[in-house]
């Protein structure tokens, strides 16, 4: 059974090694599917963002700070316990490249907004706060690590405000981005002011 098992393994490696990377992206994005969603948008109930249409190079960014410990770390970071052994399980060379660039070439996927806010409020925070990372229209910023957040889910920009400011999120000195995004957060006084900043990015997505 042993040497059987290890002839499995041998051909099992051999058939990764043919596959193209967009066939190797696709196989290793169903192990993303049952949380992210079949179509990478995301699902409320487990509390998973949409990932279909994100940068590659921002994809690959966040699963190199799951896998080392730059993100999800902390104690209470469910979400982020999750994503860590995920991020790790991509060993192989050349898996973190396939599967960031096959997402990244995913149709980006709007979900309904479920929260409100004010809208005027929230640009006024924006210009002051986010306006010089993410762009004017939400779409990041490769340069400063910024991503896109005119597509995201509301809820889902809600609650990483509210882990970096709580200090779940960003708190890693070696964490240059996330250390930025913490202070920022800092500057919403209250849950109401991230959800006026969230409901102005949200418009930025139409």
């Amino acid at each position: 059974m042993v040497v059987v098992a290890a002839i499995w393994a041998v051909i099992a490696g051999c058939g990764v090694g043919r596959m193209s990377a967009e066939e190797r992206g696709r196989e290793l994005f169903r192990t993303c599917a049952p949380c992210h969603g079949a179509d990478g948008g995301g699902l409320l109930a487990l509390r998973t963002p949409g990932i279909a249409g994100l940068p590659d190079w921002y994809i690959r960014q966040e699963l190199h700070r799951f896998a080392t410990n730059l993100r999800g770390a902390h104690p209470d970071d469910t979400e982020g316990h999750r994503m860590r052994p995920m991020a790790r399980s991509l060993y192989r060379p050349g898996d973190v490249e396939a599967v960031s660039a096959y997402v990244s070439r995913l149709p980006r996927v709007l979900r309904n907004n479920v929260l409100t806010g004010n809208v005027d409020a929230g640009k006024t925070n924006y210009t002051m706060s986010c306006i010089a990372c993410h762009g004017p229209d939400g779409s990041g910023n490769m340069a400063v690590g910024a991503p896109p957040i005119a597509q995201q889910s509301d809820w889902y920009l809600v609650v990483q405000l509210k882990k970096f400011k709580s200090g779940m999120r960003g708190m890693n000195p070696d964490d240059t981005t996330g250390t930025q995004m913490h202070a920022m957060s800092l500057i919403m006084q209250d849950t109401t002011a991230m959800h006026d900043v969230v409901a102005y990015v949200k418009t930025l997505a139409r």
